[in-house]
């Protein structure tokens, strides 16, 4: 079973097989809705329209129900990911040693402006308010690693190495 979505590059299939197992286990169960939608996230790596109408289909969940879910909670993604995830911190220990100035690296060398995931799906920039790393002041999180006493090009060169 395969679910096709338009987008601006072409269209993209969704294999629904490995839905089967995550909707069988709640099947009936329609205080199910977050445990359904972080498996499925788990499995898309966001939450693509063409799966949670299917997932709606096949729970008889109503769509508004699913999509007032994945909206009003933070963990879900309604768009696509980079690979690469960067969380930079901008709290107040990392503002006041130079968190911006990484920022700005960024935005130069990669185009990427906050909440913004590259054209090529490699990276995704977010901004987070606190790592609970303030010593490491400034600091970002890469693909869930800390990487502290951040200095501009030396973000920016990590991030290129990544494949």
């Amino acid at each position: 079973m395969v679910a096709t979505a338009a987008t601006d590059g072409g269209a993209v299939s969704f294999d629904l097989q490995p839905l089967e197992p995550i909707l069988e286990e709640f099947k009936g169960r329609k205080d199910a809705v977050i445990p359904i939608l972080q498996r499925a996230q788990d499995v898309y790596g966001y939450l693509p329209r063409e799966i949670i109408y299917y997932i709606s289909k096949r729970t008889r969940i109503p769509v508004s129900r699913l999509f007032g879910v994945a909206t009003f909670y933070a963990q879900f993604r309604l768009t696509r990911r980079g690979r690469h995830l960067i969380r930079l911190c901008d709290g107040t220990a990392c503002h006041v040693r130079g968190a911006k100035k990484s920022l700005e690296a960024l935005e130069k060398a990669m185009s990427l402006k906050p909440g913004q995931t590259s054209p090529d799906y490699k990276y995704t920039l977010d901004i987070v308010y606190c790592l609970g790393s303030c010593g490491l002041a400034p600091v970002a999180l890469v693909n869930d690693k800390v990487v502290g006493r951040l200095l501009p090009d030396s973000l920016v060169e990590r991030l290129g190495k990544l494949e």
